[in-house]
């Protein structure tokens, strides 16, 4: 039996919804109706029916709030990829400032956006979460916590093109983006994020970040 690459590959984007503020997931689920490519499969209030709903619904992308009524969305998500690595979570918060970033990043979820955020940035993200692209506000780095360093923590050495790169990682674009606003090829692009990587001793372009503005290699570091 012959496979229908072409069909598999332009069935509609499937979105859960977790968020217990009912107004605005009804808004998102409408808004989402409308928008071709993409499809609300089911809504949840808190954390454990957000893990049951996307074990049965299996979406493709969550769009999770941070605050639930029975926990965090970082919790919901941990548990959500553990099962099903593959799934993209776009994350919500009304409050930047209470965000962990680092816990964030280590979730492995891809986006990071502020609940006062555009519709159409959240569209925009939604449609390139499946892709595997990261992004994240600038906000969110602006207002999130610094912690302090150990007193004997070396901030790393990076080049100035990898500075470069890194502040635009910072502003969520994804590789193609930065390589084009460099005038650098894609491959060049993603060699630069893995020495960053390598140099902040970090797992993901989101982790790396935020060790970057605590370490002040951002604006808002420190």
């Amino acid at each position: 039996m012959t496979r229908d690459v072409g069909h598999t590959r332009s069935r509609p984007t499937s979105i859960l919804v977790v968020d217990d503020h009912t107004t605005f997931a009804e808004l998102l689920t409408g808004a989402l109706s409308q928008e071709p490519g993409l499809e609300s499969v089911g809504v949840a209030g808190g954390v454990e029916t957000g893990v049951r709903l996307c074990a049965a619904l299996r979406p493709d992308v969550v769009v999770m709030d941070y605050h639930l009524p029975d926990g965090n969305g970082l919790q919901a998500s941990e548990r959500i990829l553990a099962d099903r690595p593959e799934t993209r979570v776009v994350m919500l918060t009304g409050n930047p400032e209470q965000i962990p970033l680092e816990a964030a990043a280590h979730t492995k979820i891809c986006a990071l956006l502020p609940k006062d955020c555009s519709l159409s940035t959240l569209l925009d993200t939604i449609r390139t979460a499946r892709n595997g692209t990261l992004v994240v506000h600038p906000s969110i780095f602006l207002l999130a916590p610094k912690q302090p360093q150990p007193g004997n923590g070396r901030v790393p050495a990076l080049t100035q093109r990898e500075l470069e790169v890194l502040g635009l990682m910072a502003q969520g674009h994804g590789v193609g983006a930065n390589a084009r606003a460099l005038r650098i090829t894609p491959n060049t692009c993603r060699g630069y994020v893995k020495s960053i990587l390598a140099k902040l001793d970090a797992h993901s372009q989101l982790e790396a970040v935020a060790k970057a503005t605590k370490l002040g290699l951002l604006p808002g570091g420190r």
